[in-house]
């Protein structure tokens, strides 16, 4: 008689397994990062109008609190609220938290489903039996004859336990694919909140300088009325001692109102800009005062490196790069649709009566299988599906490359705009000087009697507009500074990014090729 040796269930698996383990692949292609359209150099970075590149112990700075530098204890304090308060970051925040969710959702499907049952079971059926004691019944009246039956019912209960579990193979990286992708959207939604952060940071600075142009305005403006007063005492003079007529006394005054009007129109700017400065630290405006404060004449030194250092720097930039390796990922999850998805079942369970004797070999019943399925027809929509991966894969490639022509374009505009404007504020500081002279002597040569008036007038208002445009130059300056500290990124780096490793946990329950298959 020929001897077989029983396999136990733990060989059986291991012959299943075997495949899985040894192969392990994931079909589609890895992921290369394309190149992006960008130059060696910025065009408006050149040493002759003041810029030149940072060295590299700078390249990286401001780092973090990148607003210090303008040196303003109170701009630093809003800004400390704008990461906790502002209620669009916190959004963006939420969102990253929801992608990282959804990693361990995808991820789990990598695992064995286990579930146990526990069933009861109570079922009656009812028959007939014939009664031998009664014998056939005769009716004489028809001559039929019928044989009696008892009616009997039988009651049975059936217990029931046992887990089962199921495993998809994943043999062909579906999955894996998958939680590839959701990983890197994931590093995409943290590049999100770090751009927004960095975007409301730079619209609080913005605001606030604003405001300061405000202050400033008004100051200019609240000293211009002092000035005009005292105009108004000189005619009034000249007036009341017969030299003058009373034209120039009304002249002067109404140069005098109309200038206390504007002062009085500057607060409503201030307020809008105060209001808006709540709402980006995350409070209601009536709970924020901001005292008057002129505007800062220093623009702070911005190190400039190579654009290339954008592809590091910009959030935007990183947010874009991100995308592309996840929808890079979505092609391979939709080549795997091509390919047999095989699973692994099992069950082991008891079932049997009474509830007390359940767990006996008598009463074991177990089940080890594989299965295998293919669609055989589905009318194109996986090669449909494999296209529009493609498709969006370019789609997000050109928004990388557009992105960063985007960013190259903002940080030339804003080296262009603060060189320019340097320059026109040295130029304006001539005019401006050329103008306060005018007025002293107009003025003078008024009170000698040798002009009228309205010479002075036109001297003064021309002294007022230049004065207002050296102020807004500077105010342009402050905001362009701020412009391009953001288009530069802030100090943000790359790095800064959470790594695929720290958005997965290692399991022991995984075999190897998938731990290492999260961090490609």
């Amino acid at each position: 008689m020929k001897t077989v040796t029983p396999r136990t269930p733990s060989r059986r698996a291991a012959l299943l397994l075997a495949p899985f383990l040894l192969s392990g692949c994931m079909v589609g292609p890895d992921y290369k990062r394309p190149t992006a359209i960008i130059s060696p150099k910025f065009k408006e970075l050149r040493p002759a109008a003041g810029w030149q590149y940072a060295a590299p112990a700078l390249a990286a700075v401001p780092k973090g609190k990148w607003w210090a530098i303008y040196n303003d204890p109170l701009l630093n304090s809003l800004e400390d609220l704008v990461e906790i308060n502002n209620q669009n970051v916190i959004q963006y925040e939420a969102r990253y938290r929801n992608a990282r969710a959804t990693i361990n959702a995808i991820r789990a499907q990598l695992y064995p489903t286990l579930s146990g049952s526990l069933s009861f079971d109570r079922n009656s059926q009812g028959r007939g039996s014939r009664n031998a004691s009664s014998g056939v019944l005769v009716n004489y009246g028809t001559g039929e004859s019928t044989t009696s039956y008892t009616a009997s019912n039988t009651t049975e209960t059936t217990y029931g336990m046992g887990p089962t579990a199921s495993w998809d193979l994943d043999l062909w990286g579906a999955i894996r694919r998958q939680v590839q992708a959701q990983v890197t959207e994931a590093q995409a939604t943290a590049a999100d909140l770090a751009n927004a952060r960095l975007s409301y940071q730079a619209q609080l600075a913005t605001a606030y300088f604003n405001l300061r142009y405000q202050d400033s305005l008004k100051d200019l403006l609240h000293r211009t009325v002092l000035f005009y007063e005292r105009s108004l005492q000189i005619t009034q003079n000249q007036y009341e001692a017969g030299v003058a007529d009373p034209t120039a006394v009304l002249q002067a005054r109404t140069q005098l109102e109309q200038t206390r009007a504007q002062e009085i129109q500057a607060g409503i700017a201030r307020a809008q800009y105060e209001h808006a400065i709540a709402v980006l630290v995350g409070k209601a405006p009536a709970d924020v005062a901001i005292p008057q404060g002129l505007l800062t004449q220093t623009i702070p030194a911005i190190p400039v490196s190579v654009p290339a250092s954008l592809l590091q720097r910009r959030p935007d930039i990183a947010a874009a790069e991100r995308r592309m390796e996840e929808y890079n990922a979505n092609i391979g999850a939709a080549i795997a649709a091509f390919y047999p998805d095989v699973k692994l079942t099992a069950s082991y369970s008891y079932s049997g009566d009474p509830v007390g004797a359940l767990v006996q070999v008598a009463n074991r019943i177990w089940s080890l299988g594989a299965a295998a399925t293919e669609t055989i027809f589905e009318g194109g929509a996986r090669t449909a599906a494999v296209h529009e991966a493609n498709a969006n894969y370019d789609y997000y490639t050109a928004t990388y490359r557009q992105t960063v022509l985007t960013a190259l374009q903002n940080t030339e505009d804003q080296l262009s705009n603060l060189r320019i404007l340097s320059d026109q504020a040295s130029q304006q500081a001539i005019a401006l000087e050329a103008a306060n002279k005018s007025v002293t002597v107009s003025m003078n040569q008024y009170l000698a009697g040798t002009e009228i008036y309205t010479t002075v007038i036109t001297s003064e208002i021309t002294a007022l507009s230049n004065a207002e445009t050296s102020l807004a130059i500077q105010q342009s300056r402050m905001v362009d500074s701020v412009s391009l500290i953001e288009a530069l990124g802030g100090g943000w780096d790359a790095s800064s990014l959470p790594s695929k490793d720290s958005m997965q946990t290692d399991n022991p329950f995984l075999p190897s090729f998938i731990q290492k298959d999260k961090n490609q």
